[in-house]
């Protein structure tokens, strides 16, 4: 499930390249007196993600702006759609930084992968770990090797990051249904785009993380019940790492 937010800025400003602690604080602040109010102390996966605050350019007063917060908990999105519309009824300003907006319109829909050929973007970078365990399986390169894990980037095996991408989305689907399944392969296709190096605030320090940019095409998924159900959770997720702070965030092209 998904809120499309139509935005409108407010004043002259540059845009804020690293914005996505504020945004995540922002929904958490949003969401205090429900009963999602303890969210940012969750241990584990949080279960929503955040597009970028798109066209990506600075802005001037009147400016249109888009924003798309996903998530597979319908609640979450119900709850957070009407505490989003009361910003609308008293004309309060979203604030993300030193961004200032008003919410003209949200709208919410939903991602079915229903057709017969599929293809997906990641409209942010997706992080992908993998663990110290699993050096010697992926043949990291020793000079790369750090304690407990390293980010998955281009120099290592493109079956690392898919299997630890798959591992990440059954571990989700796992803890959300709380219940068992048993793990198949998940991705058919796919297009490694290029690297990132994402900047981020966790709790006041910044970090620098490795991401990356991909495209995945899939075909016969209107007949794939398990497999479809299992996407569409995890596009609303967003896949990999760090979701909460807007990476991994998917789109569907076709």
């Amino acid at each position: 499930m998904r809120l499309f937010l139509e935005l409108i800025s407010l004043k002259k400003c540059i845009y804020d390249k690293m914005y996505f602690h504020k945004l995540q604080g922002f929904i958490y602040n949003v969401l205090r007196e429900t009963e999602y109010g303890v969210l940012h102390n969750k241990p584990g996966y949080k279960f929503f993600c955040f597009s970028n605050i798109f066209p990506i350019n600075d802005m001037k007063p009147g400016d249109s702006k888009n924003l798309i917060i996903s998530s597979p908990d319908k609640i979450f999105i119900k709850l957070l759609k009407e505490k989003l519309i009361e910003f609308i009824d008293s004309k309060k300003p979203l604030n993300i930084g030193e961004m200032q907006f008003e919410i003209k319109e949200i709208k919410k829909f939903s991602i079915k992968l229903n057709s017969s050929r599929i293809k997906l973007i990641s409209a942010t970078p997706i992080i992908i770990k993998i663990p110290e365990k699993n050096y010697e399986k992926y043949k990291i390169p020793e000079k790369y090797r750090k304690k407990r894990y390293v980010y998955w980037r281009p120099q290592y095996d493109f079956n690392a990051f898919l299997k630890q991408l798959e591992e990440n989305i059954f571990k989700k689907y796992k803890d959300f249904y709380k219940t068992e399944i048993k793990e198949f392969p998940i991705f058919e296709g796919f297009k490694f785009n290029s690297p990132a190096n994402p900047r981020v605030v966790i709790k006041g320090r910044e970090y620098s993380l490795v991401g990356s940019y991909w495209e995945f095409y899939f075909s016969g998924l209107n007949h794939d019940k398990q497999k479809r159900k299992i996407l569409e959770f995890a596009i609303d997720c967003g896949f990999g790492e760090k979701n909460a702070y807007g990476f991994g965030f998917i789109n569907k092209i076709i």
